[in-house]
């Protein structure tokens, strides 16, 4: 009677693995936004390079599939996605509430801090008294957006959101 139960509970594993493997797709198209170096940008040669590349190809590798990579704007990969023009994201997509309630995320895998740049020896500082009447740029599509609209834009600051994290800082 063990051994048939121990059977029967061998054969249950096995087929829910088999399960498994055969839910994989042969094809995967993950959405990046090549804007954001160390994690996805582009090399001179124009290919695809950084941290988060890198992994996908590693997690397609270990699960036998082939990727593809799709270009997106970062405010374009949850529509996309949801739109089912690409089948996952990885591109330092910060998880926030909003974001959960529309997609499922991973574990985060490494903190991102946000910083304000200015011109050296400039007197502005990141808190609200010397950004009062500043302009302060910030990717669309971002939580720095977000955040910039909901608590500084109120108190006199402009928030400008610029399309791609490429812009020129003057010296």
């Amino acid at each position: 009677m063990k051994k048939l139960a121990l059977s029967l509970s061998l054969a249950l594993a096995l087929s829910s693995v088999s399960t498994v493997f055969a839910a994989i797709p042969q094809k995967i198209r993950i959405g990046t936004d090549p804007t954001y170096a160390p994690f996805e940008s582009k090399n001179a040669q124009g290919e695809l390079v950084g941290f988060d590349i890198d992994l996908a190809k590693e997690l397609c590798k270990r699960i036998n599939t082939q990727c593809t990579f799709v270009e997106n704007p970062l405010d374009a990969l949850i529509p996309s996605l949801k739109a089912k023009k690409i089948d996952a994201i990885m591109s330092s997509l910060s998880i926030t509430e909003k974001r959960q309630q529309e997609i499922a995320f991973t574990d985060k895998l490494y903190a991102a801090d946000s910083r304000l740049v200015v011109k050296k020896g400039s007197p502005v500082t990141p808190d609200l008294a010397t950004l009062k009447g500043k302009r302060v740029g910030v990717l669309q599509g971002t939580t720095q957006e977000t955040y910039g609209n909901e608590h500084w834009a109120p108190k006199g600051i402009e928030i400008v959101s610029y399309q791609g994290r490429t812009i020129s800082i003057p010296t």
